[in-house]
């Protein structure tokens, strides 16, 4: 149930970002909404395909997309109010890249994935949204600039699985990894913390 509502508020806070970025783009409601939803349940959509669930949980149970389609709605008639809350927007898309990574490590567990996989697919699935958003509206992704945004959420995955291999109970490693994840991504983007470039 807690996995659930966790991955709940990730698809809608990705919505909302995902959405808000094509306002800032000045597309239609449709190109507004596609952008918001592509990017609530894209992640998913990854994780479920390298894990081999067919059909994906987002389109195959009505919640996910449902939530994405209204918060991406609630975005683009509301924009001028949610776009002066562009601090709260990066908390949205911090808190739903910590909610993806840790949901996506425990779901790739609870599949049979070994402890490797388990990390990897948790972090795709919570970059994945964000790479096909970046696509969508010609933007180079997030994931390949210099923002800690990558290593965060392979952070948040690896605190799941290590809690699993130790018998950490589920609850304690998913909250555990979110907030490691979301946090260390928070503090990267204030202290202005980024990977080294090629010089």
């Amino acid at each position: 149930m807690l996995l659930q509502i966790l991955n709940l508020i990730g698809v809608a806070a990705f919505a909302a970002s995902g959405a808000l970025v094509g306002v800032q783009k000045q597309l239609d409601v449709f190109g507004v909404v596609v952008v918001g939803a592509t990017t609530g349940i894209g992640g998913g959509i990854i994780r479920d395909l390298l894990l081999g669930i067919h059909p994906p949980t987002s389109l195959a149970d009505w919640p996910n997309i449902t939530v994405s389609l209204c918060v991406s709605l609630v975005v683009f008639v509301a924009h001028a109010f949610v776009s002066r809350l562009w601090n709260a927007v990066v908390l949205l898309d911090a808190l739903g890249m910590g909610l993806f990574t840790t949901g996506g490590a425990s779901i790739a567990l609870n599949h049979g994935a070994g402890a490797l996989a388990a990390v990897l697919v948790g972090a795709t699935g919570a970059v994945g949204g964000g790479v096909l958003r970046d696509m969508i509206v010609n933007e180079v992704p997030l994931l390949l600039s210099r923002d800690l945004y990558a290593v965060p959420a392979l952070l948040g995955a690896l605190v799941v699985v290590v809690g699993d291999g130790l018998g950490v109970a589920a609850s304690v490693a998913l909250i555990g990894g979110t907030v490691l994840a979301t946090g260390l991504r928070l503090i990267a983007l204030w202290q202005k913390w980024h990977l080294p470039q090629a010089r």
